[in-house]
């Protein structure tokens, strides 16, 4: 009897790898057109902040003058603290990632943004290194001094800053000593809020503030000192806040 030779198995159309190649294209173009919107769109997240700075990719700050920063609201100290104080902490980390990306994109969508004013008495003052959000410069820790009404004097209020001041001449951190008061105002310091935190202090629950300074210049101190504050070159969204301690 003669043998039977089996059937050859019918080869795939020509047509099913050219489909198979396309879909496995798009969904290359997909995944990555997802990733970069990704990077693009969250560019405080440390690690999407160091792909674009390797691709050379990222903003450049903005050296704004007075009459060119973004628009925000001025809050003194009460206000401050009613607007940040009562977060919960899943909201303070919401409200410190818009802040940051903010501040990153030179405030493409200005949301939050909220310039400081008020007096603060200054308790510490530190150089910045390469761990911190910028360097060189230097950054000063304060307490905000609010009158209880308008016949008393000044007393502390629980609302704390970390005043980033970014610049080359840091030896102007020995102009700010331990106990001078701090006037801040919208115009022309435009000290802007990058970060809330909230801390201990001697038992009490307190407000700190990192803010830093959109308006670049002179930073006059009194009637004859001041220095150059420049906008930082690059910044480290991952660097620990508050930069202080606590």
């Amino acid at each position: 009897m003669p043998r039977l030779l089996d059937e050859p198995k019918p080869r795939r159309p020509a047509y099913f790898w050219w489909l198979l190649a396309n879909a496995l294209a798009l969904c290359f173009a997909v995944i990555s057109w997802a990733v970069c919107l990704h990077v693009f769109r969250n560019i405080e997240i440390p690690r999407n902040y160091e792909i674009l700075r390797k691709l050379h990719r990222l903003p450049v700050l903005q050296a704004y003058s007075v009459l060119e920063v973004p628009n925000g609201t001025a809050l003194g100290p009460k206000e401050l603290y009613q607007k940040f104080f009562g977060l919960a902490p899943k909201d303070v980390e919401r409200v410190n990632t818009l802040l940051m990306r903010n501040y990153l994109t030179n405030f493409a969508r200005p949301l939050l943004l909220t310039y400081i004013e008020g007096d603060y008495q200054v308790a510490k003052v530190r150089h910045l290194g390469t761990a911190d959000f910028c360097n060189p410069g230097f950054v000063i820790r304060a307490q905000a001094l609010v009158k209880p009404d308008e016949f008393a004097a000044a007393a502390p209020y629980p609302l704390h800053l970390e005043y980033v001041f970014p610049t080359s001449d840091v030896a102007a951190a020995a102009f700010f000593k331990s106990g001078d008061v701090l006037g801040v105002k919208k115009s022309p310091n435009c000290a802007a809020v990058v970060h809330v935190s909230k801390l201990s202090v001697e038992g009490e629950a307190v407000l700190l503030l990192t803010v830093i300074p959109l308006a670049y210049g002179p930073y006059q101190i009194g009637a004859v000192r001041s220095f150059d504050i420049q906008p930082p070159e690059q910044v480290r969204p991952g660097a620990t806040f508050p930069m202080l301690g606590n």
